[in-house]
């Protein structure tokens, strides 16, 4: 008894650190939010706040609701849902997600989402429910224990009485095969697998967690751990998914003052490529004047700056007037500009390669993944530029949102039998493909609903190096189960054998059922150093 104690401690004890590793998430969760409310800040529970309100975080505070900075700026601690340590610096304009910490200024920030909404409420949601997923592991071992426990029940009860009454002498011999059905039976309880596998799977997720990796299920575990082939999004998966001027090639001017013709001419633009070149040229009141801004459809945009004709748009544009453009041999956006009808130089603004893209690609390789591929819709030059400074296998361009689940189908094709294929993707516009895969894995997808819904498993920080950690976490817990269940059942074996004739005493017993738990859940326990 004494050693069936000392086993359900343990039990308890690995099964708390799971549960504590899981739970430690539910510390994100804000307990009030300080919202501004006819003239004055009021303390109030979160789920009272409304959109549209304003909320006031001061330092130290956890953001209680998902919100738009209007004033200040701060510091943010994302580490509880990203598993980062690096803070994100905050200012006006810019998202602000429940959860985080507040480390420095204080900031008013206009709520966005209801409490049920926010970032913290989705992600304790998704893993308080991971557990209802479960592995095929842990089904069988449910059925395994569900057909097993009644036979060893029934095969007690025959060695128990069958014997002596085929002996002659049921009264002289019943409690020697009574002892020896006893022992058999304490045997063959199958407590160390039916704990140990669901524990097992249990502190893989918890300890995934710890490092911004959400798994939905034990399910999802264990296909990562069986992947064959993995597929990229490249904007936002594999790239920043924001345009950057990266090149400045000027004929006549100075880099600066061709920026700051384009910056200025693009002034009033909200397109993307406009954005990126007033972010590289941000001295805008310099003193330069600005007139007849005129957008010129499928061309560009041209204006007067300073009393001179500019035109910044594309080579038709630039043919338009009459500017003998050059052509340039780096991918991305090109954008040529005019001074006065004469080519004056042209700018690259192209969507920046995350910095653990190539480190990433390289560690999958390095993990057994045996094909990794990129599926875009941008142009054919720009895709060969990120898959050959990322390392892919394979790349496809110019694909719309059912051309990528068809690549993907074709793909799924070529798996071998038993291995699985994942699509990472930003969450939003790559739904549909990331339902197709066996493994759909959202990156990029801090504060994103669409990535949380449709994913199978979520990459908190954007970092796709990460997917080779959760690959690792999970090959890891399949590993520790698989071991559990060997050594279980083979010792349990050897000892059912031994007792039939006699041969295993009950301490044996003992030994090979609860000594069996005891280090099957110790062995479990080292899933949450994954």
């Amino acid at each position: 008894m004494l050693f069936f104690q000392v086993g359900e401690f343990f039990e308890e004890m690995a099964e708390g650190r799971s549960r504590d590793s899981i739970s430690s998430l539910m510390d994100i969760r804000p307990d009030t939010a300080n919202v501004e409310r006819g003239g004055e800040v009021v303390c109030v529970s979160p789920e009272e706040v409304k959109v549209g309100e304003i909320i006031v975080v001061k330092p130290g505070e956890k953001v209680p609701m998902d919100g738009t900075v209007l004033e200040g700026s701060s510091s943010l601690d994302t580490v509880a849902l990203t598993g980062e340590s690096v803070p994100r610096g905050i200012s006006v304009g810019d998202s602000i997600l429940s959860g985080c910490v507040n480390l420095s200024g204080v900031v008013r920030a206009r709520v966005t989402k209801e409490f049920g909404e926010s970032t913290a409420s989705k992600i304790l949601d998704l893993v308080e429910n991971a557990s209802s997923n479960k592995s095929t592991s842990e089904n069988f071992i449910t059925r395994f224990a569900r057909v097993y426990t009644p036979i060893v029940v029934a095969a007690a009860l025959v060695l128990a009485f069958v014997p002596p009454m085929i002996s002659g002498d049921f009264a002289g011999t019943f409690a020697k095969w009574l002892y020896r059905a006893l022992t058999f039976l304490i045997v063959s309880c199958p407590c160390a697998l039916v704990v140990s596998i669901p524990l097992a799977f249990f502190g893989g997720i918890g300890g995934a967690s710890r490092k911004g990796i959400l798994v939905k299920g034990s399910n999802y575990l264990e296909a990562l751990s069986k992947l064959d082939t993995v597929v990229f999004d490249k904007t936002g998966t594999l790239t920043q998914g924001v345009f950057e001027v990266t090149a400045v090639h000027p004929e006549k001017l100075d880099e600066k003052e061709l920026l700051h013709l384009a910056a200025h001419v693009e002034r009033y633009s909200t397109h993307p490529v406009a954005v990126s070149l007033r972010n590289a040229y941000p001295e805008e009141a310099d003193g330069c004047t600005v007139e007849a801004v005129e957008e010129v459809a499928g061309q560009g945009v041209k204006a007067r700056v300073n009393g001179h004709d500019v035109c910044v748009g594309n080579s038709r544009m630039m043919e338009a007037v009459g500017a003998a453009w050059k052509d340039c041999e780096k991918s991305g956006t090109i954008v040529h500009v005019s001074l006065d009808g004469e080519y004056a130089g042209h700018i690259v603004v192209s969507d920046r390669i995350k910095d653990d893209a190539a480190s990433a690609v390289s560690a999958l390789k390095a993990s057994g993944i045996r094909k990794t591929v990129m599926l875009t819709g941008d142009k054919e030059e720009v895709a060969a530029e990120v898959a050959s400074v990322t390392g892919v296998d394979e790349y496809k361009a110019g694909l719309l949102p059912d051309g990528k689940v068809e690549e993907v189908e074709r793909l799924a094709s070529e798996v071998p039998e038993g291995r699985k294929l994942a699509f990472a993707g930003d969450g939003i516009n790559d739904a549909p493909v990331l339902a197709r895969a066996d493994v759909g894995i959202a990156m990029g997808a801090l504060g994103s609903d669409a990535a949380i819904e449709a994913a199978d498993v979520v990459l908190m920080d954007d970092k796709p190096s990460k997917l080779a950690e959760g690959i690792k976490i999970a090959k890891k817990t399949l590993r520790i189960a698989k071991e559990n269940t060997a050594f279980s059942i083979a010792l349990k074996v050897l000892v059912l054998l031994l007792a039939i004739p006699g041969l295993a005493t009950m301490w044996m017993a003992v030994v090979a059922d609860v000594g069996v738990l005891v280090l099957a859940v110790l062995n479990s326990a080292r899933t949450l150093k994954a």
